[in-house]
């Protein structure tokens, strides 16, 4: 008998990962050999492994692009093993490492190319990853934000819309996420974090921080409006499946995403957990928002219901949009295909400008 800890997994995340980067033969291969969720995270790494190993043997024949389309796909599945696998925090991180390594290898290779930075914050550093576009810069930016169990390995078709439209990408590990997640927890406020982004962006020639755009999924979607509600210039944020008053809501999320919370959440207890789901709450701050705002919403999320993208769009005091897909699941990513590259389209003619780069090719 399966694991009901597998079954949710499969049950909430298939569509999830086919639109991030696995192949759909390898998640049912995958998960076929996963019986207890005990296993899921090595199973996964194995899988990841094989990538890896084709990544070498290409990048050793010459072919660079070969490798890194394989390393970037390593990265991936190595963290989808990890992205919940929090009762085991040594073998999470040493999974976590592996797509971190994947990932650096990739970035050369890829198509554009792309860059790690460490930016600046109370006293250490955040890691993101920067791609830009073909051309000249300084290039219009967004700035990709992840959600709870999600971190920048997980971001390369996402980039890729953007990209495409003739904006740079900045996809950040925050607090509580990735590389992150082992030096600070979640938090509500995301003003601080923000400010350092576009600080440490104002630094580098071939971006231009003046054009900045905010996409973030999940609970990324809930700091994408707390940026949107401080006094940052951002031309225009993207919020998609994020919660309004994520406590209201914690109570009822499957027992994966709750235990990842806690851990991540710096939390000692389920009670505490709960203490510190409801400090993420955007009352008091939508009003606020005067930047362009477009909420997605799935009328079949399992764990935000649509209704909070509604409240949002109807507090937010400047142009605010609602694209709620009927079928659409959390992250409406069984339904990828309709928004994702709308959703490019709308941030790109609010950040790059009618008279700003076309798409590349």
């Amino acid at each position: 008998m399966v694991d009901p800890l597998v079954r949710t997994a499969i049950a909430n995340w298939e569509p999830r990962f086919v639109a991030n980067g696995v192949d759909t033969a390898d998640f049912a291969r995958i998960t076929e050999r996963v019986a207890s969720w005990d296993d899921w995270c090595a199973t996964w790494c194995a899988a990841a492994d094989e990538y890896a190993t084709l990544a070498t043997t290409s990048r050793a024949a010459g072919h660079a692009r070969s490798a890194g389309e394989f390393d970037a796909r390593a990265a991936t599945y190595y963290h989808f093993g990890r992205f919940l696998f929090v009762h085991d925090r040594d073998q999470e991180r040493a999974a976590h490492q592996r797509a971190v390594a994947a990932l650096t290898r990739a970035l050369p290779d890829l198509a554009p190319g792309g860059r790690r930075e460490a930016i600046p914050f109370e006293g250490g550093a955040l890691t993101a990853v920067v791609r830009t576009p073909p051309g000249p810069g300084p290039h219009p930016v967004v700035l990709l934000l992840a959600g709870l169990d999600s971190t920048k390995e997980e971001f390369r078709g996402v980039e890729r819309a953007f990209l495409d439209r003739g904006l740079a990408t900045v996809a950040l590990d925050g607090p509580g996420q990735g590389e992150a997640e082992w030096d600070w927890p979640i938090r509500a406020d995301w003003e601080p974090v923000g400010a350092a982004v576009l600080s440490h962006l104002a630094t580098l020639g071939d971006l231009d921080a003046q054009r900045v755009g905010v996409w973030g999924v999940s609970l990324g979607g809930y700091y994408a409006a707390r940026l949107a509600a401080t006094d940052l210039p951002l031309r225009a944020v993207v919020a998609l499946s994020g919660p309004y008053d994520f406590g209201a809501s914690f109570a009822g999320l499957n027992p994966l995403t709750r235990s990842a919370f806690e851990v991540r959440s710096g939390a000692r207890s389920p009670e505490e957990a709960q203490r510190r789901a409801s400090e993420l709450t955007l009352a008091g701050h939508a009003p606020r928002i005067t930047a362009p705002l477009l909420v997605i919403q799935g009328q079949r999320d399992r764990l935000f219901s649509w209704h909070e993208g509604e409240r949002l769009v109807a507090e937010a005091r400047g142009e605010a949009t609602l694209w709620a897909f009927a079928e659409g699941n959390h992250g409406c990513a069984n339904v990828v295909t309709r928004h994702r590259g709308p959703a490019a389209d709308w941030l790109a003619d609010r950040v790059v400008g009618a008279a700003g780069p076309g798409e590349s090719s």
